[in-house]
């Protein structure tokens, strides 16, 4: 029998996703969990095949979670379920280790398709991300990098909260870093963005966005 840890903050979201896995599979036994800490307590406790992952919990290290995971069960399978923009922070995940990454707005048969692939050992990839993989080899062999995905996980992070108007201030209580250390975070974006503010930075990512959506 397959154990699936649902690690969401939202409890009416918690009770939807599991009510569709238990529908789909109603073999697989579901266990929740609403913070970080209480996901590491749990993996601790007991084996599971599966996590599927909110990036935006309580606790939550956005990157550093999967290595986190990954440290106590090292062959647990880890599916992203997120708000964030597919298109922007998918590649970033599944390049740390993460074995698919699946939007929160997905359809109910989307869902079922991601965890029922990542659950037999495979990688779930939908389609958006799989132009992207294809757009990125084609830039690959023009010698050309796209402009986000030169970023590192730090920056990108950095980045997203810079979007959401928090001040450098309450981005280093956030990560529990300095300020000098999140100015220079700050500083790299713009450096490696060729942009200079905020205000420019949110227009190159939204042009870079509507490129990968396949809009002009």
């Amino acid at each position: 029998m397959k154990t699936v840890l649902l690690v969401e903050d939202h409890s009416i979201v918690r009770m939807g996703v599991k009510m569709l896995i238990e529908d789909f599979l109603p073999s697989v036994t579901v266990i929740e969990a609403a913070t970080f800490s209480e996901t590491l307590k749990l993996l601790q406790s007991r084996f599971f095949d599966l996590v599927i992952l909110d990036i935006k919990i309580p606790g939550g290290e956005a990157f550093n979670m999967i290595g986190r995971i990954r440290d106590i069960q090292n062959k647990v399978k880890i599916l992203i379920f997120s708000s964030q923009d597919e298109e922007l922070y998918a590649i970033h995940y599944v390049k740390a280790g993460a074995n698919g990454y699946l939007p929160k707005d997905t359809s109910n048969e989307e869902l079922e398709k991601a965890i029922t692939s990542v659950l037999a050992g495979g990688t779930y990839i939908s389609n958006v991300i799989q132009d992207q993989l294809v757009n990125n080899t084609l830039l690959e062999r023009e010698s050309k990098e796209s402009p986000l995905e030169i970023l590192s996980n730090r920056e990108l992070e950095i980045m997203d909260m810079l979007l959401t108007g928090k001040w450098t201030k309450d981005i280093a209580i956030d990560l529990n870093i300095k300020e000098s250390t999140v100015s220079t975070y700050k500083a790299r974006i713009f450096e490696k963005l060729e942009v200079t503010n905020i205000l420019e930075l949110f227009k190159k990512v939204e042009i870079y966005k509507r490129r990968k959506t396949g809009f002009s």
